[in-house]
């Protein structure tokens, strides 16, 4: 072979190379965004019912204690609050979970060793 068809085939390996490894890169970026979507829908979800459930059971047993006793303050209304507040706690308590285990893994390197 000459010399020019040489480069030639050195040039289009390359090319095939390049090309590989941009698409390696493309597939593996679109891995973690589904990823990423499937994670954060989670967490709306986690957040959403640790801050529904306490405040659903602080109006239920608001409502049954103003229902059996009587008074001028209203135990449903204060439940509420309460049961916000709780699960709002909870939630914060849950993301701040996870957002620690999602960076220490992000801290780990591909062989499973963390980073130094």
């Amino acid at each position: 072979m000459s010399n020019f068809q040489e480069k030639k085939k050195r040039r289009g390996e390359r090319f095939v190379r390049q090309i590989d490894v941009k698409e390696k890169r493309k597939e593996k970026a679109e891995r973690e965004r589904k990823i990423s979507l499937v994670y954060g829908l989670g967490m709306v979800g986690l957040v959403g019912w640790s801050v529904i459930i306490p405040t659903l059971i602080g109006i239920a047993l608001g409502a049954w204690i103003d229902s059996r006793f009587p008074s001028q303050y209203s135990w449903t209304l204060m439940l509420l609050f309460i049961g916000l507040i709780l699960g709002c706690l909870n939630a914060w308590f849950w993301v701040k979970t996870m957002l620690k285990i999602k960076a220490r893994k992000g801290m780990q390197r591909k062989d499973g060793r963390a980073n130094e």
